[in-house]
C-alpha cells in the first residue's frame, strides 16, 4: 500500500466519511477529526491497515432543495458544530456564554503578557469571575497554561466549581476539609493531589496549615485564581494573622515568575496606600516602588490593572449592559415595646458590671468587653438570639496572647471585612466568659440565676406583639411583595433568621413562599433550598444570614433586600445588596431597607457613624471604599459610653477627645473615597482601546454567529421534527418521545420529559440550556448537520437542506449564494514551544450574476440576502434544473474561492499579532495557512420577482 503525507487541515476520506488531518499524525498513524466534529469524535488510523484517500468535499445534489429556513438551520448547526475557533481566542467556542464586549477587555490584556499577572478590580455585578474564567479558559486552551487552581472562601468553592463547568468546561475538584480525605485516599505513594487533580477550586480553610500551605507551594498549578484578593492584604494597620499567612502565601506564589495570577476583587484600594502596593507587588515588584503619578508608572499598572465602574460599561461598543436604572433605599424606624425596653435597660446594667470588674485588664479583660459587646448586638437583633446568647457560654475563643485575643474580638463584633470567610460569622455569640446553666463553682449562682431570669424574659418577647421590629419588618415585606419584590432579608444571626423566617411564614401564609438560608446548611443545600424557593410559582421571600452576603449571585430570582440587622461594618451592607443589585438583574429597580430601632442606642451609633456617613462619602464621590481603621476605636469608644453611662447616652455628649476622634474617621474616610475617585481617573485602564475590542468582537461573532440565534434554531429544528414546544417562564419545554431514534439517542440520557429549554444559567439537573455547548443543543446541532451533509437520510428526517431556490423581491437579478467551510493550520506559539493546531471557519457568500462574469456581494449585501424572504412559486422540475446548472459551474469559482480563504488566513495571522502586541516572544513563529480546496456546503439561487430577470 502506497504511503502519502498528509498535512495538517487537509481533508481526507476513510470509514466512509470525510475526516481532518490533525497535527498529532504521522506518516503511518493518522489522527482523525470527522469534519465539524468535536474531539471526542477523534479517531486513529494506521494507514497501513485502513484505506485513506485525499478528499475533496462532495457538492450538494440538485434534488436535496429546501427553502430559506432549511438553509439558515444549516448554517447556524455548522457554527455550532465549530469547537475551536481560528481566531485568536481558542476557547470561545467551548465556553457556554457569551461575553459582553467590556468583558473581553481583561482578556486583551492577559494575552499581551508573557506571564500573566492581572488585577481585575471591577465594581460589584459585573461580571468578575465570567472575566478570569474567559482569560483561564484561553490560556488552558492555548496550551500556556496546564493547569489552574482557584482560591476562595470555603462558601464560595461550589459556586466557583459550578461556574467553571456550566460556563467554561472547567471540571475542577473541590479541595476542602470535608473533601481531602477523598481525594487523597487514591493517591500512589508520594504524589501530590494538585498533581493528580489539573484543576482544584481550594478553599483558604484549607490552604491555610503548614503542612498543606507547604504542599500547595511544591506542587501548586501554574494558572491561579485569587478570589477576593483584598483579603490577603497585609499592612500595619490592617490585618489578623491569618491575613498576614495569606499575603505571605501569595507573596510565595508571585515569586515564581513563569506563574499566571489573577487577583479578583472589587475592592482593590482600602485607602491605605501600603496595602494597595502590596496587592500591586504581586503582578510586578517594580510597582511596589514606581511612582505611580508619573507615566511610567502609570503605564507600567495600566499593564496589568483593570478597574470599571457601572457607568463605565453600561454601554460600551453600542453594546448595552443590563444593570437596574436605580437603587431606592430607605431607612424604617421602630420604637422597642415597654417590655423590650426594660430587658433592654437589666441588660445594660449587667453590661456595665461586667466591664467595670474586669479590673486585672489584659487578655481577661478583652474577652470580657467583646463578650458584652456580641450581648448587645444579639439583644438589638431579636429576643430569640437574646436568649441564645444569654444561655450559652462565651463564643471568643481562647488566644495565644492578648494581641490575637482582641483581634478575634474584633472581627466577630465589627463584621471586619478583611475575615478569613464568611462561614461561621452568622453563629449566636456567647454573653460572657460562662454558662448560666452551668453548676461550675467557678460561676456566681446569682449570676447564673440573673441571666436565666434575662433569658427567659428574652423567651416572653418572641412574636410581633411584644418584638416592634419584627412587627415592622412583617409590614415592610408585605408592601414589597404587593409591589412586585421577592426580597431578601438579611439577619446577622442564625437564631434572628430563623425566629423571622417562622413568623414571616405563619404572616404570609398563602401569599408568599418563605425559606431560610444559615451557615447550618453546606453550601450545596444553600444553593438547592434557593433554588426551590425561586422555581416556585408564588412570591418569595429568602431569610438569609451573611453566609449569602458576599459573591453569591441571587439576581435572578430577588429584586429587593431588606437588613433585618444592621452591619457594623458598611461595607458588608453594600455587599448585600450587590447580590440583587448587579448584571442580568431585570428589574428596572432595586430596593434597599434598613431597619433601625431609634430608642436602643446601639443601631442610632451605628447609623450615624458608618452606615449614613458611607452612604453620603459614596454619593458625593461617586466611589465606594472600605471603612478606614479609625472607625474601630470610635465605634468602640462609643459603644464604651453607651456601657457606662446607660442608654440615654447620647453622641452630643462626647468630650472633645473623642469627638475629634470622630472628626479625624469622617476626615480619613473621605480622602480615602476621593483617592479612590481620583486613582479611578487615574488608573482607567488605557491600554485596551475600545476600537481593538469592537474589531475582535465583530471578528468572533461573525464566525461563531450570536447566543441569539440559538433558541431560533432549536424551535425550528424540534419542530421540523415533530416535537411539541410549550412557553415557559425562561424559555420552552419540547417534547422529545415523538422524535426519531437517531435524535432521542443523540439527547442526554435521564433529560426531562417533556424537556425544558432555559434561557441562562443556571438550569436545573436533566433540563437544558440554550447556549452553544448544552449537550442537548450540541446533539441537535450534530444531526442537523450530518443529515444534511450525508445526502442518505430520509428527505423528511432532515431538517436542513444544501441547496434551495427562491424568488424573492430582495434581488433585482439572478443572485447566487454560497455556503463555505474554510480549514485552517495554525502554528501557535506558546511558552513551551509551537503548538500546531487545525480549525475551521464559515462564511456565506455571494454573486450576482453568472459563475464565468460574476459581481461578487458585499458583506451588507450578503446580510440583506441572507434576511430575503420568498415571494413566490417555482416549479419544482424548474427550479431542479436550475440549481443543477448553477452545481456544473461551481468549479468555476475555486481559484476565487482559494483567494479568499488565503485573504482570511491573512486576516486571521493579523488578528493574531494584534491580540499578542507587546508579548514578543508569543508572535514569533506565528503562522497561519489555508488548506484548499475550500469546501462548497451550500449553494442557494435567489431569482428576482420580474420574470425577465430570472435567465
Amino acid at each position: 500500500m502506497t504511503t502519502t503525507t498528509y498535512a495538517a487541515g487537509a481533508l481526507v476520506r476513510a470509514r466512509g466519511r470525510e475526516w481532518v488531518v490533525l497535527p498529532d499524525s504521522t506518516e503511518d498513524f493518522l489522527v482523525l477529526r470527522p469534519l465539524g466534529g468535536g474531539n471526542d469524535d477523534v479517531a486513529g488510523v494506521h494507514t497501513a491497515l485502513e484505506t485513506v484517500e485525499p478528499a475533496t468535499y462532495p457538492l450538494p445534489s440538485a434534488d436535496d432543495l429546501g427553502d430559506a429556513a432549511s438553509a439558515g438551520l444549516l448554517r447556524t448547526a455548522l457554527r455550532l458544530g465549530f469547537r475551536s475557533s481560528a481566531g485568536p481566542f481558542r476557547s470561545l467556542a467551548q465556553i457556554a456564554v457569551e461575553p459582553r464586549a467590556y468583558q473581553l477587555v481583561p482578556l486583551l490584556m492577559a494575552l499581551r503578557q508573557e506571564t500573566v499577572r492581572l488585577l481585575i478590580a471591577d465594581d460589584v455585578g459585573i461580571g468578575k469571575t465570567v472575566e478570569a474564567g474567559l482569560v483561564a479558559a484561553e490560556l488552558l486552551a492555548q496550551g500556556d497554561a496546564r493547569r489552574l487552581a482557584v482560591l476562595c472562601s470555603p462558601a464560595l468553592a461550589e459556586q466557583w466549581q459550578r461556574e467553571l463547568a456550566e460556563k467554561f468546561a472547567i471540571d475542577a475538584e473541590l479541595v476542602l476539609t470535608s473533601t481531602v480525605r477523598r481525594l487523597e485516599r487514591d493517591l500512589m505513594m508520594n504524589e501530590s493531589l494538585f498533581d493528580r487533580y489539573p484543576y482544584v477550586v481550594v478553599s483558604t480553610d484549607f490552604i491555610k496549615s503548614d503542612a498543606h500551605r507547604s504542599e500547595f507551594l511544591n506542587h501548586c498549578p501554574d494558572l491561579v485564581i485569587v478570589d477576593e484578593a483584598h483579603t490577603a492584604v497585609s499592612d500595619d494597620a490592617v490585618g489578623t494573622r491569618q491575613r498576614h499567612r495569606r499575603h505571605e502565601l501569595l507573596r510565595d506564589l508571585a515569586r515564581d515568575p513563569r506563574r499566571h495570577l489573577l487577583l479578583v476583587t472589587a475592592t482593590p484600594h482600602s485607602g491605605k496606600e501600603e496595602g494597595f502596593r502590596n496587592l500591586l507587588e504581586l503582578l510586578d515588584p517594580e510597582l511596589a516602588t514606581l511612582d505611580l503619578e508619573q507615566t511610567r508608572g502609570r503605564e507600567r499598572l495600566a499593564r496589568h490593572f483593570v478597574q470599571r465602574r457601572r457607568g463605565d460599561i453600561r454601554r460600551y461598543l453600542d453594546e448595552d449592559t443590563q444593570f437596574p436604572s436605580d437603587r431606592e433605599s430607605r431607612e424604617v424606624a421602630y420604637s422597642l415595646t415597654p417590655e423590650y425596653r426594660r430587658l433592654f435597660a437589666q441588660v445594660l446594667d449587667y453590661a456595665r458590671e461586667q466591664v467595670r470588674d474586669a479590673s486585672d485588664g489584659g487578655l481577661h479583660q478583652r474577652v470580657r468587653w467583646w463578650s458584652v459587646l456580641a450581648l448587645l448586638r444579639a439583644l438589638a437583633s431579636s429576643p430569640a438570639a437574646a436568649a441564645a446568647t444569654l444561655r450559652q457560654r462565651a463564643a471568643t475563643a481562647e488566644a495565644a496572647d492578648e494581641a490575637e485575643a482582641d483581634a478575634l474580638g474584633r472581627s466577630a463584633v465589627l463584621d471586619s471585612a478583611d475575615d478569613e470567610a464568611i462561614e461561621g460569622i452568622d453563629v449566636t455569640p456567647g454573653a460572657d466568659d460562662v454558662d448560666p446553666d452551668n453548676t461550675d463553682d467557678a460561676v456566681p449562682s446569682s449570676r447564673r440565676a440573673r441571666l436565666r431570669a434575662m433569658a427567659k424574659a428574652a423567651d416572653a418577647l418572641h412574636g410581633p406583639a411584644a418584638d416592634a421590629k419584627l412587627a415592622r419588618a412583617v409590614a415592610e415585606v408585605k408592601a414589597l411583595l404587593a409591589d412586585g419584590y421577592d426580597p431578601i432579608v438579611f439577619c446577622r444571626f442564625i437564631d434572628t433568621a430563623e425566629y423571622v423566617a417562622a413568623h414571616l411564614t405563619k404572616a404570609l401564609a398563602g401569599t408568599a413562599e418563605v425559606a431560610a438560608v444559615t451557615g447550618t446548611l453546606p453550601p450545596a443545600e444553600r444553593q438547592q433550598r434557593i433554588a426551590d424557593l425561586a422555581s416556585t410559582a408564588a412570591r418569595h421571600v429568602l431569610v438569609a444570614t451573611d453566609c449569602l452576603s458576599e459573591g453569591v449571585n441571587l439576581q435572578d430570582a430577588f429584586q429587593a433586600v431588606m437588613h433585618y440587622d444592621l452591619a457594623w461594618n458598611p461595607t458588608r451592607h453594600e455587599q448585600r445588596e450587590g447580590r440583587v443589585d448587579r448584571f442580568g438583574q431585570t428589574a428596572p429597580t432595586v430596593r434597599a431597607v434598613t431597619l433601625y430601632g431609634v430608642d436602643n442606642s446601639i443601631d442610632g451609633i451605628v447609623l450615624d457613624v458608618l452606615i449614613r456617613r458611607h452612604r453620603a462619602i459614596s454619593k458625593a464621590t461617586g466611589v465606594i471604599v472600605p471603612v478606614p481603621a479609625e472607625s474601630d476605636s470610635v465605634l468602640e469608644a462609643l459603644m464604651e459610653g453607651l456601657v457606662l453611662r446607660g442608654v440615654d447616652h447620647q453622641q452630643g455628649e462626647l468630650d472633645l477627645g473623642l469627638r475629634q476622634a470622630d472628626e479625624r474617621l469622617d476626615l480619613a474616610w473621605r480622602s480615602a473615597a476621593e483617592a479612590e475617585r481620583t486613582s479611578r481617573t487615574k488608573y482607567a485602564q488605557g491600554s485596551i482601546h475600545p476600537d481593538e475590542v469592537a474589531g475582535e468582537v465583530t471578528q468572533v461573532r461573525a464566525a461563531l454567529g450570536s447566543h441569539g440565534a440559538i433558541r431560533p434554531f432549536v424551535e425550528d429544528t424540534l419542530r421540523a421534527l415533530g416535537s411539541t414546544l410549550t412557553p415557559t417562564a425562561d424559555g420552552f419545554a419540547a417534547t422529545t418521545a415523538s422524535l426519531v431514534a437517531g435524535v432521542r439517542d443523540a439527547l442526554p440520557p435521564g433529560h426531562a420529559e417533556p424537556l425544558p429549554f432555559h434561557h441562562q444559567l443556571p438550569a436545573p439537573r436533566r433540563h437544558a440550556v440554550l447556549t452553544r455547548t448544552d449537550p442537548a443543543v450540541a446533539a441537535l446541532a450534530g444531526y442537523v448537520l450530518d443529515t444534511a451533509l450525508d445526502g442518505k437520510t430520509d428527505a423528511g428526517l432532515r431538517p436542513a437542506r444544501r441547496a434551495g431556490i427562491l424568488r424573492t423581491g430582495a434581488v433585482a437579478a439572478r443572485t447566487t449564494m454560497l455556503l463555505v467551510r474554510y480549514r485552517f493550520h495554525l502554528d501557535v506559539p506558546t511558552r513551551e514551544g509551537t503548538r500546531a493546531l487545525v480549525a475551521e471557519d464559515a462564511e456565506l457568500v455571494a454573486f450576482r450574476g453568472t459563475p464565468e462574469d460574476p459581481t461578487w456581494l458585499d458583506a451588507g449585501e450578503v446580510a440583506g440576502l441572507v434576511a430575503a424572504r420568498p415571494e413566490g412559486n417555482i416549479p419544482a422540475d424548474q427550479a431542479t434544473d436550475m440549481v443543477a446548472r448553477a452545481l456544473e459551474k461551481v468549479g468555476l469559482l475555486t481559484d476565487h474561492l482559494g483567494a479568499r480563504a488565503d485573504a482570511r488566513a491573512g486576516e486571521l495571522l493579523e488578528s493574531h499579532r494584534r491580540v499578542r502586541a507587546g508579548a514578543g516572544a508569543a508572535r514569533a513563529g506565528l503562522r497561519v495557512r489555508a488548506q484548499k480546496p475550500v469546501d462548497v456546503l451550500g449553494v442557494y439561487v435567489y431569482l428576482p420577482t420580474v420574470s425577465g430577470g430570472a435567465r
